[in-house]
Formats: structure tokens, sequence, C-alpha cells
């Protein structure tokens, strides 16, 4: 089964400083009929001006995963953590038990950003950060697993969920599977670009819920970045 989200249809606000669509219920924009998609809880599509950014604030019991696609996101946290995440790249905090910590853009550019937030399959763990560089040609074709709970995804940043996060670049016409499994829930996004899902045309920063699906298999109708969450 596949629900298309259009992204004409998402919820948001622009503060200025930011443009947030929201692909689920979020701060003032509230959908009860897009409060998540099993553990999958927030999809922000974020815009953030040059020199501006989120101030300290506090997360808990929650998996935060940051996906640049354009610019660069800077993090710095109350436990000391601090980085400078890139276009393509990707960043976790694990809120666990309370972070504090703030992200800006300190580029000359607007910075893009999917920022997710999973639900994590128990509470009370320790808070984290971290970041990684993912080269797109490692994923030129193919799936290749971002951020993962899963104990066997050793290369990937850990969460503490089960879940996984994954990205693929895909040429006009290039197929991609992904062995999803009929009792999973997914949410595909192309970044850029257009593919088809089972007769389904997903167009640049649609949303496509994906359920009841065993093998997951995504065609590109034009070159297409995507970004696609596997969860419970």
């Amino acid at each position: 089964m596949i629900e298309l989200r259009p992204f004409k249809s998402l919820g948001g606000a622009n503060h200025g400083w930011l443009d947030a669509k929201h692909h689920f219920s979020f701060a003032e924009y509230h959908d009860p009929q897009r409060m998540g998609w099993g553990a999958l809880r927030v999809w922000n599509d974020d815009t953030i001006a040059p020199g501006t950014g989120f101030p300290p604030h506090p997360h808990k019991n929650m998996e935060i995963i940051t996906y640049v696609r354009k610019g660069a996101i800077t993090h710095q946290d109350h436990l000391g953590n601090a980085g400078r995440t890139e276009a393509g790249d990707v960043q976790v905090m694990s809120a666990g038990t309370g972070i504090t910590h703030s992200e800006y853009n300190l580029e000359k550019e607007a910075t893009q950003i999917f920022q997710i937030w999973i639900l994590p399959g128990s509470r009370g763990h320790q808070p984290s950060w971290s970041a990684q560089p993912f080269p797109k040609g490692e994923r030129a074709g193919r799936f290749v697993t971002l951020a993962s709970g899963f104990p066997q995804d050793t290369d990937a940043l850990k969460i503490h969920a089960n879940a996984r996060l994954l990205g693929a670049t895909l040429r006009a016409g290039e197929t991609a599977d992904y062995a999803l499994g009929r009792e999973r829930h997914a949410y595909l996004v192309p970044a850029t670009g257009a593919v088809e899902i089972e007769g389904v045309t997903v167009n640049a920063r649609d949303g496509a819920a994906i359920s009841d699906t065993g093998i997951l298999r995504v065609t590109a109708l034009t070159g297409t970045e995507i970004v696609l969450v596997d969860v419970d």
C-alpha cells in the first residue's frame, strides 16, 4: 500500500529565518490523520537562512536524525559535542535522558535539511551525538544504510530504535530494491528528482507512506536522490 503525500499538501510555517514544511503534525500544525507512521514521528523539510538557526533547546527520549540536502548545519550540545555536517551527510542525536543543543546555519547560503524523529525502542538511554560523511558515489544505484538500530549495520550511525535510515542516488531509468517486509512501515522522500513506486509517481519533496510491501521497488523517472526510513 502506498499513500502519496504531495509537497503542496504538507503543513508548515514560514518564520522568515526558517521556512518549515511538516510531513506529520508538529508545533502549531496539527492533523489527526498525520500523527506519524509507525515509529516515525516527525519528518520536517526545513530551509534555514544564512546566519540563523535554532538556539539551545532541550530534547528527551527521541532519536533525531538530520539529513543535510544543501549547505551545512553546525551542532553544539551541553555534552561538549560540536560539528559541522555538510550536504549529503548525516548527523544523529539520541536524546535519551536529556540533551540540550543548538543548530545553526553558519554558511553564506541557505541550508536545507530533512529532520527526522523516530521513537526509541526503549527510554532512558545515555544521550549522544555523532555524524558521518556518506559519499554519494557509494549509494549510486542502490540503497545504503546511513543510520540504524540493527547490530548488523556496522558501518551506519547508531540509533536506539528498530529502524533504518537509507539513501540512494539513481539515474533516470534505474531501479533499486529494498527488502522491507510486510510487517514494516517505510516513508520515502525524494530530495531531488522523481520516482515511481507501484505505478505511483513521487516527485521531489513529496512523501510516500508505504506498508504491506515485501520488496520495495523504486524506479527513477529522472536523476534522483532518495531518503528512506524503515520503521516498525
